[in-house]
């Protein structure tokens, strides 16, 4: 059993990084000496609107999770143009899994939408937890794997489906977002000019009414 000392320290642990830890709750069990641990090599970071967390060459040093706010994952083609792999927003994680791993230069470029609170975890910290708390080893692969698998699936609907399609997917996948975000963005997530999206939301304006 705790000390009082002890439970008061651990109270405020968990009140300063309630979000991450109520989302591990969803698939782990933490005791209070792994939760130390865990939040021991947390960082806090504060993303200002436009700011970047990596840019295209850079090193994913860190896999992040998302407070408050919302971050997107993109690239750009061989035009130049803005291509949108994915949104991060609260409770998400945010990773370039090939270069945080393999320590190689990334094509991506990982960008605050709005003001985002994210906490990050080093390659040499995941090292450490993984070593320590198998369970989050564990919930860790899990998640790598379903992202690699979802980034797959994101490629394959982007080929096979119809942009009407794809635009019912991002409303399911992404609730709410669209009253947060340019819709310049949605289009590039869609894969689609900004003037095709407006018409498909005109389209679809009935549906949704």
């Amino acid at each position: 059993m705790l000390q009082p000392a002890e439970a008061q320290k651990l109270f405020s642990i968990i009140m300063d990084y309630q979000y991450i830890l109520s989302h591990l709750s969803k698939y782990i069990t933490l005791n209070s000496a792994e939760i130390s641990l865990f939040t021991s090599v947390l960082k806090r970071k504060l993303v200002r609107k436009k700011e970047f967390l990596l840019i295209p060459g850079g090193i994913c040093s860190s896999d992040f999770f998302v407070n408050k706010g919302c971050l997107k994952i993109c690239y750009s083609n061989e035009k130049g143009v803005e291509c949108v792999i994915e949104f991060a927003v609260e409770n998400w994680w945010v990773v370039d899994l090939d270069s945080f791993l393999n320590n190689k230069s990334s094509i991506y470029y990982i960008q605050a939408i709005e003001d985002t609170e994210v906490v990050s975890i080093s390659k040499a910290d995941y090292e450490l937890l993984h070593e320590q708390i198998p369970s989050f080893y564990k919930f860790t692969s899990q998640r790598w794997q379903q992202g690699s698998i979802d980034l797959h699936q994101r490629t394959m609907l982007s080929l096979s489906q119809t942009a009407e399609d794809r635009y019912m997917h991002f409303k399911e996948k992404y609730p709410g977002l669209e009253n947060r975000i340019p819709q310049k963005l949605i289009a590039a997530y869609l894969g689609i000019t900004p003037e095709f999206f407006s018409m498909l939301k005109k389209r679809w304006m009935p549906v949704f009414s």
